[in-house]
């Protein structure tokens, strides 16, 4: 009896009250995720990175087949 007792805890035991994110957590969220993708938007568009990406696209279409 006592092996169940504690297989029923254990079971028990990993389960918390507080279950899934609440509205605060949620805006948290949505807020470092529109942060992060504005940063990514920034350094996509830089003038570094246009540069780069035309020249690597520029190499690859020179590529003779």
């Amino acid at each position: 009896m006592r092996i169940i007792w504690l297989r029923v805890r254990v079971a028990l035991k990993g389960r918390g009250g507080d279950t899934g994110m609440s509205t605060s957590e949620y805006a948290m969220g949505t807020i470092a995720a529109c942060a992060f993708a504005a940063v990514l938007y920034k350094v996509v568009t830089s003038e570094v990175v246009s540069t780069a990406l035309q020249s690597t696209i520029g190499k690859a279409l020179d590529v003779p087949f």
